[in-house]
């Protein structure tokens, strides 16, 4: 259980912040940048479930549930010593992900195949769904970025890519099963 009884510590005011296991590290590594973009993505998230109701709403829940256990993923190094460490140590798991994959199945097949590329809008709930998605993408473009220079939980990475597909699929389901989707013109203000 966290308990925090006082918000500023500063230690981090020589630009180093702590880690899950504790380790020191500046507060630009690339471990500090992917869970940290995946915070501003709950936040974001959050502006999201504001305009959702109902099945949607309950989903939009799980999912920053979901990126609270994945921001603690990414916080803590060497998945290996997860043993060590005396507790459970969080971990998304390829659970999580085949359920974002069967969510977004079940979506999909409420919507007519997509003709035209769409704009981010729409209602307001799919603009800010589709903020989401951008977002997730830079979280996993940071997760791939920390991935491919240190250790880091394959899971994850594929949770935050699926995830991005998950609010572009729910974007439409936002926009009246995408009847009132955007559609892209090309050229049309030439």
């Amino acid at each position: 259980m966290v308990v925090l009884n006082r918000i500023y510590t500063k230690t981090g005011d020589k630009g180093e912040t702590a880690l899950a296991d504790g380790t020191r590290v500046p507060k630009h590594a690339l471990r500090v940048e992917a869970y940290g973009t995946v915070d501003e993505l709950n936040a974001t998230l959050g502006l999201a479930q504001l305009h959702a109701e109902g099945a949607l709403a309950e989903a939009l829940a799980r999912i920053q549930n979901d990126l609270f256990d994945l921001g603690a993923d990414l916080a803590r190094p060497e998945m290996a010593r997860d043993a060590e460490a005396g507790y459970p140590v969080l971990r998304i798991i390829e659970s999580q992900v085949s359920r974002l994959e069967a969510e977004i199945d079940t979506m999909i097949a409420r919507l007519e195949p997509l003709r035209s590329f769409i704009l981010p809008g729409g209602s307001a709930l799919a603009a800010h769904l589709h903020l989401c998605r951008t977002v997730a993408r830079r979280a996993e473009r940071g997760a791939v970025a920390l991935a491919a220079a240190e250790e880091a939980n394959p899971a994850a990475v594929k949770y935050l890519n699926r995830l991005s597909d998950w609010f572009f699929v729910a974007g439409r389901i936002a926009n009246e099963d995408g009847r009132a989707d955007v559609l892209w013109v090309p050229g049309a203000n030439r």
